[in-house]
């Protein structure tokens, strides 16, 4: 990936910004969306959800964030810390 210098702040948009069509647009979607799957394996139930209310609805988002955060806090501590020889 190259580097570049830039003379002022308008000059920036330069590099990121890419036309539809554009096979690096692609490119930078995908990327964007690995990157995040890797940094935030978050997944949600597929399919359109009901609620009888907006605090049903509220308490279920809190109760699958819960569940979320405790999954990544158990993968978490089941790694190896870095450094740490493989046996």
């Amino acid at each position: 990936m190259p580097v570049y210098k830039y003379r002022s702040v308008e000059e920036m948009d330069a590099h990121t910004w890419r036309s539809p069509g554009d096979p690096e647009l692609y490119r930078a979607i995908r990327f964007t969306w690995e990157l995040a799957r890797r940094t935030n394996p978050r997944r949600f139930p597929p399919g359109v959800h009901k609620y009888l209310s907006i605090d049903e609805m509220n308490r279920a988002d809190e109760q699958r964030l819960d569940e979320h955060v405790q999954a990544r806090l158990a993968a978490k501590s089941e790694r190896p810390p870095s450094g740490a020889a493989a046996t």
